[in-house]
């Protein structure tokens, strides 16, 4: 494809004749900066203007398309009057009433005595039909641009359906064929259509209501390939050569012989395959998926002591600084009998003990170091980094990921751990650049937890339950669904919650809501874990990992109101110590289908992949909202489930692209889907 034709597509929208700076500014609004998002913008619907109608058989609150006689023009001299044009053809009249218009230019495109074409929405006053404020009136000449089907966008307050029409037309006329960077062999076998085809058909014809028509298809095959060239490139650049780390394994045997519970069959698998990572010549980038509970921290603390015994520095990074603080506990106490050097840094590290860790740790003193994102500060230096594991990761993105790996240098391996189970059907999608472990099941001594359902109108039953709880030792979480159009709705549901749980428990409760800071949700947590408190509401997701021993039940209100990972994770909080967990969905009566089929999985399953799979079942890739929040809905028009066997496909084509291959012409691909410059292609 030549220069000229290839920026043709990333040129301003305002170089279209007709698009100004007034225009530019409201295209802003819904995301069309380019001409290229113009053409990615699909109409959602169409209006059927293709028929023309006598006017004896016109329907009331009905659009339709006339042709008429123009007969008369009325444009009265009384302010707030509107201007009228009688026109008729040999089955009747109509009025066509104007709002605000000029004179000169009603005059000009309804002509005494000349047929036009008129398009817009019938009503009728005072015996006899009106159109008020057409949609589109034409002259006979111009016919075919009113008396069609007729694409309906989304559109933004200053742009008409017929402006963006004349805007789309002339895009469309000056569009150039593009070289296809598909075989026309691979087009045809697989369904697809060509590209130019595919683009113009989603916006002219009918193929954007059917997610199987070729021109779809086309689409959403080449926005997958956009993301797994990227992947398959980010892997490139990442998987380099390094120094083979070689292990000892007596520190590690050690602490495994000093454990108070045996590693399960999962765990073991999944700390050979990290080892063997380690030990090998190419840079480690894996991902370590397991459900809430089956012990991903044991197993990364196991594989950096055999890293630390190789001469070695480690760092362990949590996304808060509550649950990094976890970690560092966990280590210290593993490793206690062991002599390492393990220190803790955040954002409120006082000045004076950050400058002693900082210069311990460029002299090589510190072995582990274990805290928040303040760890990837520039000023931050490490002697000999050689492993970094990143747990929560869910907010990395695949460009934060390579600059994540870009900080160790190039003899640092890469884990990062996630207790957000993603559906199998998504996991190529977006760890498509990572080597992927898994911890299938959970330690023997993990007691599933009992997941029962209640309508609300009996919740005063609980409060005889929760008591005995209280006296067993047991807390309780209660959570309240977010409101997230305001936090003052929020707050106030919450807190007229913890009112009525307060007077119930007095002073034994506490309450996290979205307007508390961090640090003051962090002084509330930690009353709860001292157990200075005993109930704890709250209207945000509890921290996912962090462990709360004593925490044994949980009641969810609203139950209907969470999705089914959201749920599933809500209930990993409870039952993580010795005890039997019991977590308790509150639900209103007039449950929809889905919210009945969610509530039953979820008390028949507490496997949070199976749990996943549903949800996305149910939900839909695009409506799943935890998804969304934590930035993995990195798709617009592919759907991992919908399109499965376009991900199969475009998998096995990526990885069938002969290594020698130009990859400067996969370039425009990649520019139409915002994704070059994360490999910085030009």
């Amino acid at each position: 494809m030549s220069l000229q034709k290839k920026d043709f597509f990333f040129q301003n929208i305002n170089i279209v004749k007709g698009v100004g700076p007034q225009i530019s500014k409201y295209f802003k609004k819904k995301k069309i900066e380019k001409i290229k998002d113009f053409l990615l913008s699909f109409p959602y619907s169409q209006t059927d203007r293709s028929q023309l109608s006598k006017l004896n058989e016109l329907q009331v609150g009905k659009i339709q398309t006339i042709k008429v006689l123009v007969k008369k023009l009325s444009f009265p001299r009384i302010r707030n009057l509107p201007n009228k044009i009688r026109c008729e053809d040999d089955t009747g009249k109509i009025d066509i009433v104007f709002f605000n218009s000029r004179e000169g230019y009603l005059r000009k495109i309804f002509p005494i005595n000349k047929w036009v074409v008129i398009s817009g929405k019938v009503n009728f006053f005072r015996n006899i039909y009106q159109i008020t404020n057409p949609d589109y009136v034409a002259d006979l000449e111009n016919i075919d641009f009113v008396a069609k089907n007729i694409p309906k966008y989304n559109l933004t307050e200053g742009i008409t359906e017929k402006k963006y029409r004349l805007i789309s037309e002339k895009i469309f006329s000056k569009i150039p064929l593009v070289d296809d960077w598909l075989d026309e062999s691979f087009i045809d076998s697989n369904n697809l259509s060509n590209w130019n085809k595919a683009i113009i058909n989603l916006h002219n014809s009918e193929d954007f209501k059917d997610r199987q028509s070729k021109s779809y298809r086309r689409l959403v095959f080449d926005e997958i390939c956009a993301n797994f060239l990227i992947l398959s490139e980010s892997r490139k650049r990442i998987k380099m050569n390094k120094e083979s780390k070689n292990f000892k394994k007596k520190l590690s045997s050690k602490i495994l012989g000093q454990l108070p519970f045996d590693l399960t069959d999962g765990q073991k698998k999944v700390l050979n395959e990290i080892n063997s990572d380690l030990q090998s010549d190419k840079r480690m980038f894996r991902i370590l998926q397991g459900d809430v509970g089956c012990g991903k921290t044991i197993v990364s603390l196991l594989s950096i002591i055999n890293v630390i015994e190789s001469n070695y520095q480690c760092a362990l990074m949590g996304p808060t600084e509550i649950l990094s603080y976890q970690h560092f506990k966990l280590a210290k106490n593993i490793f206690r009998k062991i002599n390492i050097n393990i220190e803790f840094l955040s954002g409120n590290t006082e000045k004076k003990i950050k400058d002693e860790i900082l210069k311990k740790l460029e002299d090589g003193k510190i072995d582990l170091l274990i805290g928040t994102h303040a760890l990837f500060q520039k000023k931050i230096r490490f002697k000999n980094l050689g492993y970094v594991i990143i747990d929560e990761q869910h907010k990395f993105g695949v460009r934060q990921r390579s600059e994540l790996a870009k900080k160790g240098g190039k003899n640092c391996d890469l884990l990062l751990m996630s207790a957000t189970p993603i559906p199998r059907t998504m996991m190529m999608s977006l760890y498509g650049d990572m080597d992927i472990s898994k911890i299938i099941g959970k330690p023997l001594s993990r007691k599933t937890t009992i997941t029962l359902s209640k309508p609300e109108e009996k919740i005063d039953e609980l409060w005889i339950y929760l008591k005995k709880q209280i006296n067993q030792n047991n807390q309780i979480f209660w959570v309240c669904p977010l409101i997230e159009e305001s936090k003052i709705l929020d707050y106030s549901s919450a807190k007229k919650k913890f009112d009525t749980i307060n007077k119930k428990f007095p002073g034994k409760v506490g309450l996290i809501h979205g307007s508390l800071s961090k640090e003051e949700k962090v002084i509330v947590l930690n009353k709860f874990i001292k157990r200075k408190i005993d109930i704890l509401v709250s209207t945000t997701v509890i921290e996912v990992g962090i462990d709360f021993p004593n925490a044994n039940i949980i009641i969810i209100e609203n139950a209907n109101k969470f999705g089914l990972a959201q749920l599933h994770q809500l209930r990993g909080r409870v039952g993580r110590g010795n005890k039997q967990g019991t977590c308790i969905l509150l639900f209103k009566d007039g449950l929809s289908k889905n919210a009945v089929k969610r509530i039953k999985i979820l008390k028949k399953s507490d496997d949070g992949f199976f749990i996943a799979e549903e949800d996305l079942k149910l939900r839909g890739f695009g409506d799943l909202a935890g998804f969304q929040q934590s930035g993995v809905k990195n798709f617009r028009f592919a759907d991992p489930f919908e399109n499965q066997d376009l991900f199969n496909l475009a998998e096995s084509f990526i990885i069938n692209l002969n290594q020698n291959v130009n990859k400067s012409k996969y370039n425009f691909l990649l520019k139409l889907f915002d994704k070059a410059d994360i490999v910085n292609l030009d």
